[in-house]
């Protein structure tokens, strides 16, 4: 079952366009999109992933650049899928859409609605939590994170970043990196379960 982001740029009367930015990040992605990410109106764009820890993982990406309100839309969605995700249709695309208008109003900006509400709730308080996380980290801590996730040993980290590896032990405990990474397969799973 596909997974349908719906992003919408915040405050973008008072700043510069950064739609395609953004589209450019969501290229980092591990897997392809079943509809590539593409801006759908204005300063608002969507895309439609095939696995839920895809979903999770461009949100958070989104979710790093505080400049963004992400709703995450779980069920089906109309086959077969056109050429162009502005094309597409579906529930999946309807919850998306519950969940920007909720992301919008929140502190975090995020938020997932889905077919099952009762495991879209959980996705949802759980995601909200890594959305809460991630937007109280450091720019130190986020330089030891992207070593690290990158295949870096502490030590390789420690050497690049010109610290001890101790330091970088400790960027990541203060960033609560492995708290996150230990909660991301669980929206994953309760986001595959709210289709």
């Amino acid at each position: 079952m596909p997974f349908v982001l719906t992003v919408d740029q915040r405050g973008s009367r008072r700043s510069r366009d950064l739609v395609e930015d953004a589209l450019s990040t969501l290229k980092q992605l591990v897997h392809e999109p079943l509809l590539p990410f593409e801006r759908t109106a204005g300063d608002e764009f969507q895309g439609v992933l095939a696995e839920p820890d895809a979903a999770v993982d461009a949100a958070r990406l989104l979710l790093r650049v505080d400049a963004w309100s992400v709703g995450i839309g779980a069920g089906p969605v109309e086959e077969p899928l056109p050429a162009s995700t502005r094309s597409a249709r579906g529930p999946a695309f309807v919850h998306a859409r519950e969940a920007l208008d909720a992301a919008k109003q929140r502190p975090q900006h995020v938020a997932v609605a889905g077919s099952d509400a009762e495991r879209a709730a959980e996705a949802d308080a759980v995601l909200t939590l890594i959305a809460a996380v991630v937007a109280r980290r450091s720019p130190a801590g986020w330089a030891a994170i992207d070593l690290v996730e990158a295949g870096h040993t502490f030590a390789e980290a420690a050497d690049i970043l010109g610290v001890s590896r101790q330091a970088v032990g400790q960027r990541l405990t203060v960033a609560l990196w492995q708290q996150e990474r230990d909660a991301r397969p669980v929206v994953a799973r309760l986001l595959r379960e709210a289709v």
